[in-house]
């Protein structure tokens, strides 16, 4: 994460779940950087001195798991406290590149000057695993449209993963903040439908790359790779994901993808990993509270 500190008020929020002494170290190589709020999803409390962070980072432990979304949004309230602008977010084990930090608040400023309402700018994703680059996607009937992320021109996409992304702070508040009650899992991409729903757009910046690694360890199924999660993760993804499919503002298009998916998945998910009844099990309840409204934490 060496270069050039930014000058603008772009500030960092990353969410630690357990960190390990690599997160402390990324977290204080990104305070070097720009002002950094750390919010910690621990559930045993610990003070910031005695997990190694540099003083100058913004800490805010929760002292249990408060999810994905309340840790983001607790980051970025934050930040406004502070009058940044933009917010970029990170997950505990991000590791990006030191082009990120210049040229994603470039492109939203050049939306800003323009009067071009951006919501939201990130980079194209890495996970080896998973044979390389990740391309951008836009929700059609039935299917993703996947975009190769080339050129030197920012590419509208219909979500981003949050981990990475640069959040423009201009329209938060219209915008309003993550969905706490989905805990986690499609968290990013409620958001991003809930954007672009008011009218905001969502760019992809194809010259940045990110490596991220998406899921656990992946299977591969017909030669397909398939990022894994543990068996209380597939509650989360299929509760969730029935949750999205019952809201009016959620796109039709993304709906019929994700029920052309969901025999798919639960067969992948659920009967090829070891632990396959526990992983049947928790996908058939968080269908089964996805269908019933029931949300929050497990």
């Amino acid at each position: 994460m060496s270069g050039t500190p930014l000058t603008s008020r772009t500030g960092a929020v990353v969410v630690f779940y357990n960190p390990d002494a690599a997160c402390i170290e990324r977290a204080n190589r990104l305070a070097a950087r720009m002002h950094c709020v750390v919010v910690d999803n621990t559930p045993a409390m610990r003070p910031a001195s005695e997990l190694g962070l540099d003083g100058a980072i913004e800490y805010l432990p929760n002292g249990e798991n408060a999810g994905i979304a309340t840790a983001i949004n607790q980051g970025i309230e934050a930040l406004i406290r502070g009058g940044f602008d933009m917010a970029i977010i990170f997950d505990q084990d991000s590791e990006p590149p030191a082009s990120l930090f210049t040229e994603l608040p470039k492109v939203i400023d050049a939306a800003n000057a323009s009067g071009e309402r951006v919501a939201l700018a990130g980079p194209a994703y890495e996970d080896a695993r998973l044979r390389g680059l990740a391309p951008f996607v836009r929700f059609k009937w039935g299917t993703l449209e996947r975009i190769v992320p080339q050129g030197d021109q920012p590419i509208d996409v219909d979500f981003l993963i949050s981990s990475g992304s640069c959040i423009n702070l201009r329209w938060w508040s219209s915008i309003g903040p993550m969905d706490d009650a989905l805990f986690i899992d499609f968290v990013d991409l409620e958001w991003c439908v809930r954007a672009k729903q008011k009218g905001y757009r969502v760019l992809g910046v194809p010259w940045v790359h990110m490596s991220h690694e998406l899921g656990g360890e992946p299977v591969r199924i017909l030669g397909r790779a398939y990022p894994m999660h543990s068996p209380l993760r597939h509650y989360y993804l299929f509760r969730n994901a029935i949750v999205l499919i019952r809201r009016s503002y959620v796109p039709w298009t993304w709906k019929s993808s994700e029920l052309v998916k969901f025999p798919v998945r639960l067969l992948i998910y659920s009967l090829m990993p070891s632990q396959r009844l526990a992983h049947l099990k928790m996908a058939l309840l968080g269908m089964w509270d996805g269908i019933r409204g029931r949300l929050g934490r497990l």
